[in-house]
């Protein structure tokens, strides 16, 4: 065949100047795509591609910063120590700062460490204001360990131990560790059997919601979830009704007809109260009928009263 040049004798002939030429070839690969331009990042000899790869090399040369945590807590001043020893709070340790006048308060202090076996530690008033950060010590400071939480099924676990159903505060947004304390107080003293808080934007077992409880707080489990929506739907499947205290609330404290039952109260901040979708996730909204125009109670105080009338019920 004519031009067949793999045919067996056949001689391919060369031809001058360009072969492609007239057959269309190098007008097909000059219109041919190439892809889309790749970001200047990605162009190994743009500038921005080398300021990147500067930027990842002085990122590794550089020693990460770790954030700073302490597994304990400092409760400062005379007043406070005592007031901390009198109410059970785990104290490890007892710091007095050299040349500390001996008062009738120090004395106590003295006594309650003596009573519980704690160690008493004299260190300059320097090094006692560097581990209270600054605050005013009066030559007197203890340190407590950091409060362990419990899991949130803990607490139904803790009612079914005790055969009874099951009774749970839970804080949506309660910043004040005295409000905290106050709460676990009353669901001490009201038979409830524990307390949820959120682990963010809310109050924790600081030394001050140790104090407010009492003691209570030796007694009387408090949880911490990551999603307070969740934990309370989670709640809800295990049986729980969840009932949320609110101003404007559809039924009245005294008219509630859930109090014998499994039960989860879930209680606001003073100034903003339920957050929209707790608000949504309780079955039913309870108010506390008050006789003044005032607007509302503090988280403390809304607790009592709401377990109070449930203990009243239960019984």
């Amino acid at each position: 065949m004519a031009g067949n040049s793999q045919r067996k004798g056949a001689v391919r002939k060369s031809s001058k100047g360009n072969p492609t030429a007239g057959s269309g070839g190098r007008v097909r690969r000059g219109l041919e795509g190439k892809g889309p331009t790749p970001k200047a990042k990605d162009r190994p000899y743009h500038a921005q591609y080398k300021a990147a790869q500067k930027a990842e090399k002085t990122a590794a040369r550089r020693p990460q910063r770790k954030s700073k945590s302490s597994d304990a807590e400092w409760v400062a001043g005379r007043n406070s120590v005592v007031e901390a020893l009198r109410a059970g709070v785990p104290v490890t340790g007892l710091y007095v700062g050299e040349g500390a006048e001996r008062d009738g308060r120090l004395r106590e202090a003295f006594a309650l460490a003596a009573e519980r076996g704690l160690n008493i530690s004299q260190v300059t008033r320097g090094e006692l204001d560097r581990m209270t950060g600054g605050a005013v010590h009066q030559g007197l400071a203890a340190r407590i360990p950091s409060y362990q939480y419990a899991h949130p099924d803990d607490l139904l676990d803790a009612a079914a131990d005790a055969g009874e159903p099951p009774l749970i505060v839970a804080l949506d947004s309660v910043t004040d560790p005295r409000n905290l304390g106050a709460v676990v107080r009353s669901a001490a003293g009201f038979g409830a059997h524990g307390v949820l808080v959120p682990e963010r934007r809310s109050a924790g077992m600081t030394a001050s919601a140790w104090k407010t409880s009492a003691g209570a707080a030796a007694r009387t489990p408090v949880a911490q979830t990551v999603n307070l929506v969740r934990q309370l739907k989670a709640y809800q499947d295990a049986g729980c009704m969840v009932i949320g205290l609110a101003a404007d609330g559809d039924v009245s404290l005294p008219d509630l007809d859930l109090a014998d039952g499994p039960l989860v109260v879930v209680v606001g901040s003073e100034g903003n109260g339920l957050s929209r979708l707790v608000s949504e996730t309780c079955d039913q909204l309870v108010s506390i009928p008050m006789a003044s125009t005032l607007e509302s109670l503090n988280a403390g105080v809304a607790a009592s009263v709401a377990l109070y009338a449930i203990a009243q019920a239960r019984a």
